[in-house]
């Protein structure tokens, strides 16, 4: 049953993490970000935030470095939504993972396709 609560969590993280960001942090830092997966202790008490992010490895430092400095911000607002007695910790990570990578670069080529 703890399983299902912390896949919840991470659900409801994921959803309210990518909201914050499509609307946008005030912090030029943060580039095209996307909001990958999101892992939550059993405990509820630390969330680990895998991101990937448009760009250089220069974008994708100085985004992990704005998402971090934000942290305190992105907590609050999720306290406001989460109904928990304890908003977990969150990590950022960039996913290195190949896949998202390559399943991205086919999907811009196909927006820069003309489609008649």
């Amino acid at each position: 049953m703890a399983h299902k609560r912390s896949d919840k969590v991470a659900e409801t993280i994921h959803e309210l993490i990518s909201s914050i960001l499509s609307r946008g942090l005030n912090d030029p830092r943060i580039g095209f970000v996307t909001i990958i997966a999101v892992e939550v202790t059993e405990d509820l008490r630390l969330a680990r935030v895998f991101f990937t992010v448009i760009g250089d490895d220069q974008a994708k430092k100085d985004s992990e470095a704005g998402l971090n400095s934000a942290k305190g911000f992105l907590r609050r607002e999720l306290g406001k939504s989460l109904t928990m007695r304890y908003t977990p910790d969150l990590i950022f990570k960039y996913d290195h993972s190949g896949e998202y990578g390559s399943r991205i670069d086919s999907l811009l080529k196909e927006i820069d396709t003309p489609h008649e």
